[in-house]
């Protein structure tokens, strides 16, 4: 059963819809964060059975091995053990602690996937600014437009005291991962005999909400700025997608380009939204799917449901090390469980119901968000008969050089053709994602951009 969460005394209200009007929390409420609360709105103690320790502040350095920007990251807890391995045989002893989209992993591979369980360690941290945001926006932030859109926050968690659904869903959305970031990472579908094709690129994205010097006056409706260039295999390289996020996209939706090499020509991409399919994803990854949940929330109703402790990706440091080679990393069906470390945490349940009249693929969502971050961990996904269709995993892990709580890689199942996509591999690649480059204008994100740097 999913317990009420008591943030204040009073019960959070747990049905709340997205066209719900609501206004910010009181004072009373928003001095809780930092004291009972984190600064993000998490519970700072750990849980009665002892199996989740207090948050003590999370990791505020990175470990000595370390040596800068670009590098990959040294495993800060090398010496952690399992304390235990869930697989198909032991699954009914941990079944409470799962979400049916993992359960629905060990039927589907019941020889092969398994979910090796080590301590739980609160490593979720973020940089003082933004916490100190997080705080003011407690008492500011409003929804807008029915809830698609929030105004009056800037630079933290918008919602760190949510109230309804739609509020967890932008908190995940708005959630820290830097300013700016340049990264080479490659996606690749993985079939059903397991074989697999990398498509390699290089990404760039700055995150207008996180300016440190910036305010929401000046973000004009602007989020963030994405940027993407192939760079394999041949035949699609030197194509590139350019993205103007939007904070209210019903109000003035996503704006995206894209650059084909071959015919040397920009051309608006108005439909990179919803469930469109994601060519590169060979129709395992819809265009919101990315990130675990982006854009617009409009065609849903969103339920905040309560919280549960869940077995979540955590800690995350091996999938992505150099010392992993892919392919001992993709493996049928699923990745590696070897390199995968999962915990005990709280995580915040938000279900989204389509709304009557709306299209998509999905019939209903459900949302599983790190209470100490607002990462989505975990999403179950349903067809339009109701039936558990695909299941998002965000193999979560700490880069402590912000420090902030992000996810190592994404990784996509789809129960009915038995494929899986992933997202963010660079194991291979000599270096891994660049916080440290500097911030360019806004000029630098203009479709005209894409012509200039969009080459074979």
């Amino acid at each position: 059963m999913l317990k009420k969460h008591i943030l204040t005394g009073v019960a959070v209200a747990l049905a709340l819809s997205t066209g719900s009007a609501q206004a910010a929390v009181s004072a009373a409420e928003a001095a809780k964060l930092g004291t009972t609360l984190t600064p993000f709105g998490a519970e700072k103690a750990g849980n009665a059975a002892g199996t989740i320790p207090a948050w003590t502040g999370g990791i505020t350095q990175a470990p000595a091995e370390y040596k800068g920007p670009g590098q990959h990251h040294p495993d800060p807890f090398p010496g952690d053990q399992p304390l235990f391995t869930i697989t198909k045989g032991n699954l009914e002893q941990y079944k409470a602690n799962l979400t049916p989209g993992q359960i629905a992993l060990f039927l589907a591979y019941p020889d092969t996937y398994q979910m090796p369980v080590y301590q739980t360690r609160r490593s979720g941290s973020a940089p003082k600014w933004v916490y100190d945001n997080t705080i003011k926006n407690a008492t500011s932030a409003r929804l807008v437009d029915g809830g698609n859109g929030f105004a009056d926050a800037y630079g933290g968690i918008p919602f760190p005291i949510p109230q309804n659904g739609v509020e967890a869903v932008w908190n995940h959305i708005a959630r820290y991962r830097g300013t700016y970031i340049v990264r080479r990472a490659s996606e690749v579908a993985v079939q059903r005999n397991g074989s697999f094709s990398l498509v390699t690129s290089q990404q760039e994205a700055l995150f207008k909400y996180y300016l440190p010097k910036g305010s929401y006056a000046d973000l004009n409706n602007i989020m963030f700025y994405y940027l993407s260039f192939t760079k394999s295999p041949a035949r699609l390289a030197g194509g590139a997608t350019l993205v103007h996020e939007t904070l209210d996209q019903v109000k003035e939706p996503r704006q995206a380009w894209g650059y084909n090499a071959g015919q040397r020509r920009v051309r608006r991409a108005p439909n990179l939204a919803y469930d469109t399919p994601i060519a590169a994803a060979d129709g395992l990854r819809t265009a919101d799917d990315t990130d675990m949940f982006n854009g617009a929330p409009d065609r849903y109703d969103w339920k905040l449901v309560g919280k549960k402790e869940i077995y979540i990706p955590y800690n995350n440091y091996k999938v992505t090390s150099d010392k992993v080679k892919y392919a001992d990393l993709l493996k049928v069906g699923h990745i590696n469980p070897a390199y995968t470390r999962n915990e005990l945490h709280r995580v915040w349940v938000v279900e989204g119901t389509l709304k009557p009249g709306a299209r998509h693929i999905y019939s209903k969502r459900t949302m599983y968000l790190d209470e100490d971050s607002w990462q989505a961990a975990v999403l179950d996904q349903y067809d339009g008969r109701g039936e558990l269709w695909r299941v998002s995993i965000a193999y979560l892990k700490n880069y402590y050089e912000l420090p902030t709580t992000w996810s190592a890689l994404d990784v996509f199942h789809d129960l009915q053709s038995r494929r899986y996509y992933v997202q963010n591999l660079d194991n291979e690649e000599p270096s891994t994602i660049d916080f440290s480059q500097p911030i360019p204008d806004d000029g630098y994100f203009k479709p005209a951009a894409l012509r200039r740097r969009g080459t074979r």
